[in-house]
């Protein structure tokens, strides 16, 4: 691939769930989008765990609306869309394998898509070094889980109001900690330094930083558009 591609990565709306404040970057997403050769939405754009929609069925069919509207609406773009935990599950794989049927500039992989010299994941195997199976497994996990009632959604909603997760993020998700254990996954699926990879862009953590140097790799990391929280929506380096 070119150098000189115009590529994005975006991850971590939490689209639905009450916490998110991505309708602040909804736009700012769709501008970009339209004069980008690639866009890669980096996992956990939906949250179908804490949802505050009805049902998971309605869920499913907002999520792949918005999909659809977006790359319709930019037909000189690739969207690449990676999956993370919280949309992780059945029925939204069947609704992109439908989208990428339909539509020749979107993709999509449930871990993680390489462009060029960069590879793009949700970074989810942050949470404990894992090899590529390990995620798989972990993964499984979360096609089972329903989707959490009200009365979660309001206890949730009063942690991050007080901002009780920032300790989790700033302290449990280091920088350092992060890097080292998605090098170590990188490197079980022969996408490390060796292979040629360059940059990393991922998300899940939640904590943005940018050109964190660390075995090798250059990672990258645009935060979650929530309470306290740092988002952006990265340029990436191809």
């Amino acid at each position: 691939m070119s150098n000189n591609k115009l590529t994005y990565f975006v991850s971590d709306l939490h689209m639905y769930s009450s916490r998110s404040q991505e309708e602040r970057y909804l736009e700012e997403i769709e501008r970009k989008a339209a004069r980008a050769n690639n866009f890669v939405l980096g996992g956990d754009i939906f949250d179908f765990r804490w949802s505050t929609m009805d049902t998971h069925e309605e869920t499913v069919v907002q999520a792949v609306d918005w999909l659809r509207q977006l790359v319709t609406d930019c037909p000189n773009c690739a969207f690449y869309y990676v999956l993370g935990n919280h949309d992780y599950n059945h029925d939204m794989m069947d609704g992109c394998e439908r989208l990428a049927e339909k539509f020749e500039n979107f993709a999509w992989n449930p871990f993680y898509v390489r462009l060029g010299d960069s590879v793009f994941l949700h970074g989810d195997a942050a949470d404990r070094v894992a090899t590529g199976e390990e995620l798989a497994e972990a993964r499984e996990r979360w096609l089972w889980k329903e989707k959490r009632g009200q009365m979660a959604n309001r206890l949730y909603d009063i942690a991050v109001a007080n901002r009780l997760h920032m300790p989790v993020v700033r302290l449990a998700r280091t920088k350092k900690t992060t890097a080292r254990r998605i090098l170590s996954y990188l490197r079980s699926i022969d996408e490390g330094p060796s292979s040629g990879v360059r940059n990393v862009y991922f998300g899940h953590t939640h904590l943005a930083f940018s050109d964190y140097r660390y075995g090798g790799l250059i990672f990258h990391n645009g935060g979650a558009p929530m309470e306290g929280l740092h988002f952006e929506i990265i340029r990436a380096e191809l």
